[in-house]
């Protein structure tokens, strides 16, 4: 495996570093001692896993799910590790219960760690994980639908983007402190010509307390290192205007989206931002089959983005104001082959 070092932080801010030296692994988490480790490759996407470290070496499960999930940041291509040796032989029942690892039908083989569950667990990107809304239904504006969580506050997903060597960060909006940011883009022609929301300070204030008191929506601010470069609204699909138009489930997401501030504009922004916020969708509740999208049927670049996050367009049909693309991520194929 070639050299590379990864360094990131945990949305509670504990720092983790992972380097890798040929076959030679090193972890560090916060300020406790490095862990060293032996990969082997196992064609292209698949490593084996063995700890150097004599068998009294104590490993909690804890760390090695925060080893795994470095490995996997570090490593874009990875798709599975394998854990090698009779040193993880203590510790694989307590990790099978998270979902960390599979363990082997036959005594002789190795468990495995797959990316597409190890990216589902949200405490390594979720600032606020909470446990999934109990189900019970209601009816808003003739639309029968499950009752949905009060948004949270605050910093709602973290993640380190490796290609980018940022810190990527979704956070609920702010009325007063993203109130110039909010005003300013959506006065911008490019902006508007999209969202059709120009207007004053007044109104836009009076549109993102509009939102925020709609159960159905949560607005969100995207940054980079603490930079707020766009908005996006995100909804429940099932008592969304969207319903009607596709086999909407009950825990269906959806997105609106902008980048406000051009210095983040180009499609290198939209491959880290673009997934993020899927990814945070799908962590958000486990119950969560899809993320949908209805661009502008004519915004080429934007149904072009979506594909390349793995998107698909169903069809496209007609809102009152608008001609537009249905554009669906189902969870299953985020997670095995578009995941970040």
């Amino acid at each position: 495996m070639r050299s590379l070092e990864f360094v990131g932080r945990l949305p509670g801010g504990d720092s983790l570093q992972l380097t890798i030296t040929g076959d030679d692994c090193q972890f560090r988490c916060g300020d406790a001692a490095g862990v060293r480790l032996l990969l082997r490759p196992l064609g292209s996407d698949a490593v084996a896993l063995r700890l150097t470290q004599p068998p009294r070496f104590e490993l909690a499960r804890p760390q090695v799910g925060l080893m795994l999930h470095a490995l996997f940041e570090a490593c874009p291509g990875l798709a599975e590790v394998r854990l090698d040796g009779p040193e993880w032989s203590g510790r694989l029942e307590s990790l099978s219960q998270t979902g960390l690892i599979e363990l082997p039908d036959a005594s002789n083989a190795p468990a495995v760690a797959r990316r597409a569950l190890v990216r589902q667990l949200p405490r390594f990107w979720l600032t606020q994980p909470r446990e999934p809304f109990p189900l019970a239904y209601t009816v808003t504006g003739g639309k029968r639908h499950p009752m949905r969580p009060p948004i949270p506050g605050g910093e709602v997903y973290r993640r380190h983007v490796a290609q980018l060597n940022s810190q990527l960060s979704f956070e609920t909006v702010d009325p007063t402190r993203h109130l110039d940011a909010f005003h300013r883009w959506m006065n911008d022609p490019r902006v508007a010509s999209f969202w059709e929301l120009a207007g004053t300070r007044e109104e836009h204030q009076a549109y993102l307390g509009k939102v925020l008191a709609d159960r159905h929506m949560h607005p969100v601010v995207g940054c980079f290192d603490g930079h707020p470069f766009g908005y996006f609204e995100i909804y429940w699909a099932k008592e969304d205007r969207i319903a009607p138009y596709y086999a909407v489930d009950d825990y269906d997401r959806g997105i609106h989206m902008l980048v406000g501030e051009p210095a983040f504009r180009g499609a290198h922004r939209v491959a880290a931002w673009l997934p993020s916020l899927a990814h945070y969708l799908f962590l958000d509740d486990p119950r969560t089959r899809n993320v949908v999208a209805e661009p502008r049927a004519d915004n080429a670049k934007m149904i072009g983005y979506l594909q390349r996050a793995g998107f698909y367009k169903e069809k496209e049909f007609d809102f009152p104001h608008k001609r537009a693309a249905m554009m669906i991520l189902p969870r299953e194929v985020f997670f095995d082959q578009f995941c970040i």
